[in-house]
């Protein structure tokens, strides 16, 4: 059986209504149907659409990673290339970040000045005489001057009082600024260095108008350029001969005094406050040569047993730059002492009545050093 063929129809441009295809006019609002009227069906034009992607899950999620990871990237291969050329600009100029303070009201604050820390005077301390002890050896072992005991303690000048178990004060070393050194001297200091002097030590039987008499010097001035209160002197004493103070006298001049042409020797062995002991028999005293000495020129080299206190002392002289202290001025007692030792140079003058060099000074006496030497042990007492 044949299939029926489907009719053919068209629609009513006004009602819509569906009628058969040689319709002229329509059923249902009586609008002519033409061929004029009738209105072609404009070909249907399909728009461009977007294609499609369909993605799961997973490599959505991966994607968007992969996105973030390269992101991340570039943000910080700029931010490496804009620092870089910050860094390039910041050596020329450095910024500098204001911060805008806020006013605050600050107290003002006062600085007191600190006054300068002033020396303070210590008491002299208390010091028990011994036996052997005279003013010099306890002077020597509180680095302070003989002078300075014997007016604390109102002793007199000979300082030949002292008892055992006699309180002495005795005053600590007074610390002397050094003065700050200047190009020139000041006219009291350069009067004081043009003038003349001699180092003179006082000797058995000398009085200060004997030595002032034989130097020509009156005694004031000697006793002004030593600082000395009275005209008494003591035995060893060291004062000062201020050559240029003598006074003008008419008639023949006197002999002129040949000044000091030597400096004052350099001690270089035992360095000061050495000590020796039993094992050492003898000691060796060394200085430095002051000069090629001339005839009849030699070294003074005094040691003295500053412990002993009985004026025990040894006095030679040498050409060499060296003397040794031999074993029989060791001490006799089996303590140790403290020896003081310096060197003079000197040159003879004459000889006396029987034929020995009468040595005058020559040159600037040596600065003193000292050392201790242990004394023979005592013998050991035998047994029954």
């Amino acid at each position: 059986m044949a299939e029926p063929t489907p009719q053919q129809t068209k629609v009513c441009p006004t009602c819509g209504t569906r009628l058969a295809e040689n319709a002229n006019r329509c059923l249902v609002c009586g609008t002519e149907l033409t061929a004029s009227a009738e209105i072609k069906k404009p070909a249907s034009v399909q728009a461009s659409r977007m294609p499609e992607i369909t993605l799961s899950l997973p490599l959505a999620l991966g994607l968007l990673a992969l996105f973030l990871i390269v992101g991340a990237a570039l943000v910080f291969i700029v931010l490496r290339v804009t620092g870089a050329n910050l860094a390039a600009a910041g050596n020329g100029a450095t910024a500098t970040v204001t911060v805008t303070p806020t006013l605050t009201a600050t107290p003002t604050e006062f600085f007191t000045a600190t006054p300068a820390p002033t020396a303070t005077t210590q008491p002299p301390q208390e010091y028990t005489v011994a036996s052997g002890d005279n003013c010099l050896s306890i002077a020597v072992a509180f680095g302070v001057s003989a002078q300075s005991i014997i007016v604390l303690n109102n002793l007199p000048v000979a300082c030949n009082t002292l008892d055992i178990g006699q309180k002495l004060k005795v005053p600590y070393p007074t610390p002397t600024p050094l003065p700050q050194a200047t190009n020139t001297l000041e006219p009291a200091a350069a009067t004081l260095q043009a003038c003349d002097k001699v180092y003179y030590t006082v000797q058995a039987n000398d009085t200060l108008s004997s030595i002032a008499s034989n130097y020509a010097v009156p005694m004031d001035a000697i006793k002004a350029y030593n600082g000395l209160p009275t005209d008494q002197v003591y035995l060893d004493m060291k004062i000062i001969i201020p050559l240029c103070e003598r006074a003008a006298t008419p008639g023949p001049s006197p002999t002129p005094t040949i000044p000091p042409p030597y400096p004052a020797a350099n001690l270089l062995l035992p360095p000061d406050g050495a000590s020796f002991t039993l094992a050492n028999d003898s000691i060796t005293l060394q200085w430095a040569s002051i000069g090629t000495l001339r005839d009849h020129e030699a070294y003074q080299v005094t040691v003295e047993d500053v412990t002993d206190g009985q004026g025990r002392r040894k006095v030679e002289y040498v050409t060499d730059t060296k003397f040794i202290v031999p074993g029989s001025f060791r001490p006799t007692d089996s303590l140790p002492h403290v020896f003081r030792w310096w060197v003079t140079t000197v040159r003879q003058n004459g000889s006396d009545d029987q034929g020995q060099p009468i040595w005058v000074t020559a040159g600037a006496q040596s600065a003193q050093r000292v050392f201790s030497w242990q004394g023979i042990a005592p013998a050991g007492t035998p047994q029954p």
